[in-house]
Parts: C-alpha cells; sequence; structure tokens
C-alpha cells in the first residue's frame, strides 16, 4: 500500500475508534466469529486481488475528497508529523547571527568596568573590581537574578552545551521552528542603569549605549529572510529585566517574548489608555497566548528536605518598604504586620549581610511573604521555593512560570489584595493552617525546586537533573507555542495589501 493510502487508512482506522469510543458500540455488542468452512476459505484464499480492489477504490476516493486542492507554504513545525506522547520531536532552533559582542562579548565589557555600580553602596558590588575566578554571569543580584539570557544561551551554542532530548540547534533557518536571538538584553540594560554617564539618560537615546546596541540588533533581526517569512513571531528574545530592549519593543512585540511578567507593561498600557485606572489591562504587546512567563533566578542556596529544621517564625518578609504602583499594598501590608507577634518584617537590600540575613529568615519561617512590588512578582518568590518557605503570594495581578505543567496551589497560599488589607485576617489565617498541610506543602516545595534551577541544566553535578531543569522546561513552552504562530503567520498572509488592522488585546 504506498503512503497516501496508508495515510488513509490509518485516517480511517482512527475515525472509527474515535466515533465508538475506542469500544464495541453497544447496540452491537462484540460476538465470537463464526467458523469458516474449508470451502469458503478455499475459494477467498483463490480471490485475493477482487476483495482488494474495492478496498482500494475506496480509499483512493476517500483520499481525493479530503485532500485540500492547494496547501500554504508552512513552517516546518506544521511540515512535521506529530509522533505521539512519549515521542515528540525535539524543538528545531535557529541562532541569529549576531557579534560576539551583543552576548559574551557584553560580559567582557561587565568584568572591565573600573567602578562599582553607582546605584548601590560601593561595598555592595560583589562583582567590582572582578573576584579572582569570578562567575560566568555577574554575582550582583540586581543583575543575576534576570540571568535566563545567559543559561538559555549555553543550552544552545558553546562546546560545554549539553546534549538535549528537548532542543535541537540547526544551521539552515529554513529547517527551524524558532529563532533564538542571541542578546543579553538584561546585562546591556543593566550596565546602562548601573553606569550610564548621565543620571537618568536611560531613557534618551543620544549617548546611550543600551539604546546603540538594541537599534543593532532589531536592525540585523528584521533584514533577515527569517524575520520576513513570518513577520517575526517566531522569534524569540529574552527580556527578562523590565528594561530590556525599552526603546524598540513596539517594533520586536509580534514575537515570542520570555518575561518574568507583564509588569514592566503596565505603566505603558495605562498611558496609552489616557490614564484609565480599569482593572483591565489592555495588552497590546504582551500575551499569555504568545509569550513565555520564565522564573527568576534564585539568589538564595537551595536547602533540601532531609535539611529542613524548626521554624518558629510564622511569617517572614525582607525587601525595601516602598514601592511604586502595584507595590503600594506592600507598604499597606507592612504597616498592618510589623507589629505581629511571630511576624518578622525586615527592610534591606540583599548585599553579602542582607543575603545572610534572608537565608536565616526564609530558612526558620513558616511562611514567607510575597507582596507584589514595582512589578507583579519578584525573585523573592524563588528564593523561598529553594528555602522550603511555604510562598504566601498576596499579589493578584501576578503570572507564574510553567503553569499547566506545575500547580502552584500544591505549594503555595494565594490571598487576594482585599483579604490581606483587613487587619489579622491574613496571620489567623496562617495560623489555622494544620501542621499536616504545612508539611504536605513543604514536601511539594522540595519536588518542584529542580523546575526554577538554571545551573543545573548546564553543569552537571550530583544534583543536576538537566532535562527537568528550568532552562528545558522554557524550551517544552516555547514548543506549545507553535501550533499559535503556525496560525498568526498563515493569517498574516492573507490580509490584502493597504489593510489596516488595530492592535487588539488578547485576554486571558
Amino acid at each position: 500500500m504506498n503512503a497516501e493510502l496508508n495515510f488513509e487508512f490509518r485516517y480511517l482506522k482512527s475515525s472509527g475508534e474515535a466515533w465508538h469510543g475506542g469500544h464495541p458500540s453497544p447496540s452491537h455488542p462484540t460476538m465470537p466469529p463464526p467458523p469458516i468452512s474449508g470451502e469458503i476459505r478455499r475459494a477467498a484464499m483463490k480471490r485475493p486481488a477482487l476483495l482488494a480492489v474495492p478496498a482500494v477504490l475506496l480509499l483512493s476516493l476517500s483520499f481525493l475528497l479530503l485532500r485540500p486542492s492547494s496547501s500554504p507554504p508552512l513552517l516546518p513545525s506544521a511540515r512535521t508529523t506529530d509522533p505521539g506522547p512519549g515521542h515528540r520531536r525535539r524543538l528545531n532552533v535557529y541562532v541569529a547571527d549576531l557579534p560576539r559582542a551583543l552576548n559574551h562579548g557584553l560580559l567582557d565589557l561587565y568584568w572591565s568596568l573600573p567602578a562599582a555600580d553607582a546605584r548601590i553602596p560601593a561595598s555592595s558590588d560583589p562583582d567590582h573590581p572582578p573576584p579572582r575566578g569570578h562567575p560566568p554571569y555577574p554575582a550582583s543580584p540586581l543583575i543575576r537574578q534576570y540571568s535566563a539570557e545567559y543559561w538559555l544561551l549555553c543550552s544552545l551554542l558553546g562546546p560545554a552545551a549539553p546534549a538535549s532530548a528537548v532542543v535541537r540547534v540547526v544551521a539552515d533557518w529554513r529547517e527551524a521552528d524558532v529563532v533564538f536571538v542571541p542578546f543579553f538584553a538584561t546585562l546591556s540594560a543593566e550596565m546602562e542603569l548601573g553606569w550610564g554617564t548621565t543620571k537618568g539618560a536611560f531613557r534618551r537615546k543620544e549617548g546611550n549605549g543600551d539604546y546603540r546596541r538594541q537599534r543593532e540588533v532589531v536592525d540585523r533581526v528584521t533584514a533577515h529572510q527569517a524575520w520576513r517569512r513570518s513577520g517575526g513571531r517566531d522569534h524569540v528574545f529574552v527580556l527578562t529585566d523590565p528594561m530590556a530592549m525599552w526603546h524598540v519593543r513596539a517594533e520586536i512585540a509580534p514575537a515570542i517574548l520570555l518575561v518574568v511578567d507583564f509588569g514592566g507593561w503596565y505603566k505603558l498600557d495605562s498611558k496609552s489608555a489616557g490614564g484609565n485606572s480599569s482593572h483591565m489591562i489592555q495588552h497590546t504587546q504582551v500575551s499569555l497566548l504568545k509569550d513565555v512567563i520564565v522564573p527568576y533566578t534564585h539568589l538564595l542556596p537551595t536547602l533540601h528536605l532531609s535539611e529542613n529544621m524548626d521554624r518558629p517564625t510564622l511569617l517572614y518578609f525582607k525587601g525595601a518598604k516602598h514601592r511604586h504602583r502595584g507595590g503600594l499594598v506592600r507598604e499597606k501590608l507592612w504597616d498592618l504586620m510589623v507589629n505581629e507577634p511571630d511576624v518578622v518584617m525586615e527592610e534591606g537590600f540583599p548585599n553579602a549581610t542582607g543575603r545572610e540575613q534572608s537565608i536565616k529568615g526564609m530558612r526558620t519561617s513558616e511562611f514567607c511573604l510575597h507582596p507584589a512590588g514595582d512589578t507583579p512578582s519578584s525573585c523573592r518568590l524563588f528564593d523561598a521555593v529553594a528555602s522550603l518557605c511555604i510562598p504566601v503570594i498576596v499579589s493578584d495581578d501576578i503570572e507564574l512560570p510553567f503553569e499547566g505543567m506545575i500547580d502552584y496551589t500544591e505549594f503555595s497560599i494565594f490571598v487576594s489584595v482585599g483579604n490581606a488589607m483587613r487587619p489579622k485576617w491574613l496571620t489567623n489565617y496562617l495560623r489555622n493552617i494544620s501542621k499536616q498541610q504545612k508539611d504536605e506543602f513543604r514536601r511539594n516545595l522540595a519536588g518542584v525546586q529542580h523546575i526554577f534551577e538554571y545551573e543545573n541544566s548546564h553543569h552537571s553535578s550530583k544534583d543536576s537533573d538537566p532535562e527537568n531543569g528550568a532552562v528545558n522546561h522554557i524550551w517544552k513552552k516555547i514548543h506549545q507555542k507553535l501550533p499559535m504562530i503556525q496560525e498568526a503567520v498563515t493569517r498574516e498572509k492573507r490580509k490584502p495589501e493597504g489593510a489596516s488592522i488595530p492592535l487588539r488585546c488578547h485576554c486571558t
């Protein structure tokens, strides 16, 4: 049977199984086959060709009826047959050709900077002067929390890039499902913010080294045939820092953006809505349908369940009290909680001293408070997971990494802002959670710690689980976007020249 007929045979067989739910029809119970006489058997054996002709004609006719008259050119993801669960093919990734100066060269520039980050005391900058044998990516907590850009590129390129069952690098962009743009956008932005020539110059274009790099990336990427094929919809940009690619976001909006949350877009959207304070944010550049929420890199060491100790403190928080926008909730919570018994509220920067305080505080507390700050999420949530401290999330607009793969309600407590603002409500609620429930939350926390680890996706160690770390979960999430990408590209192709389609909010 040729390939086309074989395809139709599988199609008809699977359709029949689906129609009956994979089981015999209730109105036609399964009966044992009647005995076949020797005469009938011999007659059947003499005429196999005659019996096969009607089946061949039927299959050929059905193939012609079902086969489309013409097919538009498809992306590789649409041309490849899904081999089924358990045998999912790898995501084909083409790495855009950018100069080294826009990724690893930025690290060289960072380590050569002569002074400390101007935003913090010189004694709090662990990277300047650079320590001997410094880590590959900055240790400064302002930057390290956004290190996804480094680990994702490491998973694709370089002699130490591990073999993966999830992703495969291709040399020809025509074979790619997605195009990865290897620009360290966070590092570029942070160097301008911390070492720029003039305070407040970040939002200006003149004399802004970060803007110059953003412009070079966009000009190079959009000039390539791969961008023109899809309008950029299959391109992947890592924008973990809320300020990353600040000046060119509108130009890369069709692409898949890897972000820690959508907080960096709230202010822009509110302005574009004419100051409308409606609870519904009309996103025109980001959406859960096309973009991927990725985890922060946690800053505290991982505590294993076997190392867990007594936790005399009910609730712990360490961070800045005063924030903007959604972070105003934090200031109100602080005033409500600061004098509660068994509650610790500490203000401070995560320098060496603050880091040790945070390690002790999170490891000796049952619950760790995670209120919204300048953005709906923060690195604090993933520090709590690493410390086996049950997160208490008070952030109504938060988006979280890998939802659909993991269930956060199995290891986190979600409290609405309205309830949290009621005096005594939150502490009473937490005190009523039984020890059995808390132990189960903590066991579940231990079970997901590896999912939020970036370094275990690259370095081999006794605790390493490369296939189940953060990097491969990100690639899996991107893989899930492929049908949406193909649909968007196909829709774009049929738009007539001169048509004006307004930007729309993809509500989720």
